[in-house]
C-alpha cells in the first residue's frame, strides 16, 4: 500500500495539482487528498503546502521527491519495456543450431517469424548438434534446433519438427558409378569424404557402416556439412548430402546421385528445449510458432 501512496506523491508532485493527478491516475480527488494525508502522517512531516492556485512541495517533499522519482520513473521504464516484450515489439532470442537444422528448416521459419516481428533480435550460434546441447545445458542459449541423432538427459526435451534424408552424390567423373545401383561394399575403393568426429552426423554414419559391417573410415575429412559439396564437386571423391539440397544440383548436372541398396536412416530435425528454465516472451513466442510444426514420433 504505500508504494501506491508514494506514485500518488510522484503525480501530485508533477502536476502540483491533487485534481490533475486524479484525473491522470483514474482516481477521484477525495482519495488522492485523503492518501497524501496518511503518507505526511506516516512520515511526520508535510510535503505539501496547499494554497488556492494548488500544491507545491515543502522542503521535506522536495527532498522527498528526489527519490521517489527516481523509483517511480524506473517502474514505468520496466512496465513500458515488459509492455513492449509482450508485443514482441522488442525481445531477444538466442538459438544454438546446426547446420544442418538451419538451412533445412530454420531459416524458412525465421524469415516468417521476422515478417510479423521484426523487432525482435534474432542471435544464431552455429554449432554441431553436441555443441548446440551443451550450449543449452550451460544457458547459453534459449533453445537449441539440431539433427538427430541426438543423446539428452532431463530436463532437456526434444520436439521433432522436421524429417529428411540423405543419399549419396558425386561429381560428373562419377557418373558412369551413378548409372547402376551398388552396395557399400563395392565403392569402398572410391575415396570418401566424411565429417569429423565429434558431430551427430559422423556418429550416424558410423553406427549405419557397422550395421553393415564396414568401417566409416573417410579419405578425407571437413567440419560441416556444407563444405562436402564442393569438394565431391570438383571430383574428390563421394559423400553423403541431405537430398532436399542436392536436388537442384542434380539437375543442373553439377553433381550425380549415386544409388546404394542399402537404405540410410531417416533423419530428424528437432527443437531442444530446457522444460525446468523459464523463458523470454520473445523466445516463447518463436518457439511456439517453429513446434506449430511438430511431428509425432
Amino acid at each position: 500500500m504505500i508504494l501506491d501512496y508514494y506514485r500518488i506523491f510522484y503525480y501530485v508532485a508533477q502536476y502540483k495539482s491533487f485534481s490533475k493527478a486524479a484525473d491522470v491516475m483514474g482516481n477521484n480527488q477525495p482519495n488522492i487528498t485523503r492518501c497524501m494525508n496518511i503518507l505526511e502522517n506516516e512520515l511526520g512531516c508535510k510535503l505539501f503546502i496547499r494554497s488556492n492556485r494548488g500544491v507545491q512541495l515543502t522542503i521535506e517533499g522536495e527532498r522527498l521527491f528526489e527519490h521517489v522519482s527516481i523509483a517511480i520513473e524506473q517502474l514505468v521504464s520496466g512496465e513500458n519495456e515488459l509492455l513492449k516484450d509482450k508485443g514482441l515489439e522488442s525481445g531477444l532470442v538466442n538459438i544454438g543450431a546446426s547446420e544442418i537444422a538451419l538451412r533445412l528448416f530454420l531459416l524458412n521459419e525465421l524469415e516468417v517469424f521476422h515478417h510479423c516481428y521484426p523487432h525482435v533480435k534474432l542471435r544464431i550460434s552455429n554449432h554441431s548438434t553436441p555443441q548446440a546441447v551443451q550450449a543449452l545445458e550451460n544457458g547459453l542459449v534459449d533453445f537449441a534446433v539440431v539433427t538427430t541423432p541426438v543423446a539428452l538427459k532431463k530436463p532437456l526435451q526434444r520436439i521433432p519438427l522436421y524429417s529428411f534424408r540423405e543419399i549419396l552424390i558425386g561429381g560428373e567423373e562419377y557418373a558412369e558409378t551413378a548409372s547402376n545401383k551398388h552396395c557399400l561394399q563395392d565403392l569402398q575403393d572410391i575415396p570418401l569424404i566424411g565429417i569429423a568426429p565429434g558431430s551427430s552426423t559422423r556418429e550416424l554414419y558410423t553406427q549405419y557402416f557397422m550395421r553393415h559391417n564396414l568401417p566409416f573410415s573417410p579419405d578425407m575429412e571437413v567440419a560441416t556439412t556444407d563444405q562436402i559439396f564442393p569438394m565431391v564437386q570438383h571430383n574428390l571423391g563421394i559423400g553423403f548430402f541431405p537430398e532436399e539440397l542436392a536436388a537442384e544440383h542434380i539437375a543442373q548436372g553439377k553433381i550425380v546421385q549415386i544409388p546404394i541398396e542399402e537404405p540410410l536412416p531417416e533423419r530428424k530435425i528437432c527443437l531442444i528445449r530446457n522444460v525446468k528454465r523459464p523463458q523470454s516472451i520473445a523466445a516463447r513466442s518463436l518457439e511456439e510458432h517453429l513446434t506449430s510444426h511438430r511431428e509425432t514420433e
